[in-house]
């Protein structure tokens, strides 16, 4: 055992009575100061520690195999002349799909999704989406394509965030499902919008960037935030002073978190603290005081809280909008920046990836306000959810048993990944 370690430990057994005093007087404090103050990194004990919402939780449980069937889905509609994939070239990608018992096993879970049929000529199984999927698929690529001018004014919307009106295209690629863009936007979108969007080469090699050229509104865009406060504001019985609700953001806790009152009084501080919008420039002078980096942090929240608000389904992958961070001009972690504000966004484990929500558009799992979108992707969830119940078992010894090892391998994976962040 090294000095070092030595050391450690005698300065534990020495000082412990006095840290454990300091703490007891210095709780109330400690949570007064989490809601402003951030280390660099998150660690695995800040993710572990925040506090837990059921709601938020067993939609991310439901989303689990969503994800898996979309991936599964979207390699079958990749041929449109023939939309099927053979099972050998799915188990070969089983790891990368995490289909930890096998192709075969977990589509037999989902037969109002995949048919297994046999391919004489290839003289291999096959799977193929059934009508009830390809119905659902056919909805969403018709809400998609309805829904164009809404998908232009939201890139318009997430470049105007920038501050060179430009992000990497690679970036929109991450989220081009998120923001409910068409598989071809390349060309159904940015090429057909020459006026709006023109790409160019990027600093990197064979990085090519999306930019800005055109149609900006001559006021400006007004965040999302804005309009839920002109409504709390137009309200008879709101109680709050209109000055306060100027810079307030919706706050909602998960049951059961106890707010202290010190932790109340810096919300309220916090709320009441000025900052620049996401649409508006900032002052690079300012950015260096006390003050400055304070409201830097919270035009950091109004522009996630804005980003999550153009999104299809206000939820995103963390490592997702980590990609826009650079561009604007986020000098924060992002994912600190969701624990911080356990008020206005909800972070999700579940799954082996991270996912934050914006919790004021949630109400017991659901959208709001949902969209056509969002629609005919709850009708794919719903074929998922119902699995096979109604109809004849087929190895339900196995399909138990792989069920259960895929969701305790998955928490295996998830408390490995924690301790090794």
């Amino acid at each position: 055992m090294s000095n070092r370690v030595y050391m450690k430990k005698g300065l534990l057994t020495v000082m412990g009575t006095h840290i454990v005093n300091f703490l007891s007087k210095h709780k109330q404090h400690s949570l007064r100061v989490s809601i402003s103050v951030r280390s660099k990194t998150t660690s695995s004990q800040y993710v572990a520690s925040r506090a837990r919402d059921p709601t938020f939780e067993k939609l991310m449980d439901k989303y689990k195999s969503l994800l898996k069937v979309i991936a599964i889905q979207d390699l079958i509609l990749a041929n449109p002349k023939n939309p099927s994939v053979s099972i050998d070239f799915l188990s070969k990608l089983s790891q990368k799909l995490h289909l930890n018992r096998g192709a075969t096993a977990f589509l037999r879970k989902f037969p109002r999704i995949f048919h297994i049929y046999y391919e004489p000529s290839k003289l291999q199984p096959y799977c193929r989406l059934t009508d009830a999927a390809l119905d659902v698929s056919r909805q969403e690529a018709e809400a998609i394509n309805a829904s164009l001018p809404v998908v232009v004014d939201r890139l318009v919307r997430i470049l105007s965030m920038s501050a060179s009106k430009m992000v990497p295209l690679r970036a929109i690629f991450k989220v081009w499902r998120e923001l409910g863009l068409p598989d071809d936007f390349e060309d159904s979108v940015i090429a057909a919008n020459s006026s709006v969007f023109q790409l160019c080469d990027g600093h990197e090699l064979n990085t090519h960037m999306l930019k800005l050229v055109g149609g900006l509104p001559s006021n400006g865009f007004r965040a999302v935030v804005e309009d839920w406060r002109v409504v709390e504001c137009c309200k008879e019985d709101c109680s709050i002073d209109r000055m306060e609700m100027r810079f307030s953001f919706k706050h909602g806790y998960p049951p059961g978190m106890r707010l202290s009152k010190s932790f109340k009084a810096k919300v309220k501080e916090w709320q009441s603290l000025p900052y620049v919008g996401p649409y508006e420039m900032v002052d690079e002078k300012k950015k260096k005081s006390k003050a400055g980096v304070m409201a830097m942090e919270k035009r950091a929240v109004s522009i996630v809280h804005e980003f999550l608000s153009l999104t299809v389904e206000k939820m995103v992958e963390v490592e997702k909008i980590s990609h826009f961070r650079k561009w604007f001009g986020i000098d924060l972690n992002i994912r600190d920046l969701f624990l911080d504000h356990p008020g206005i966004f909800y972070l999700s484990t579940k799954g082996k990836r991270h996912t934050v929500f914006l919790r004021e558009a949630y109400e017991r799992g659901c959208l709001i306000q949902p969209n056509p979108v969002y629609d005919a992707r709850r009708r794919l969830l719903d074929l998922v959810l119902l699995g096979r119940r109604g109809l004849p078992a087929v190895n339900s010894k196995l399909e138990d048993s792989s069920s259960s090892n895929e969701d305790e391998q998955e928490d295996n994976q998830q408390r490995h990944d924690l301790s090794s962040s």
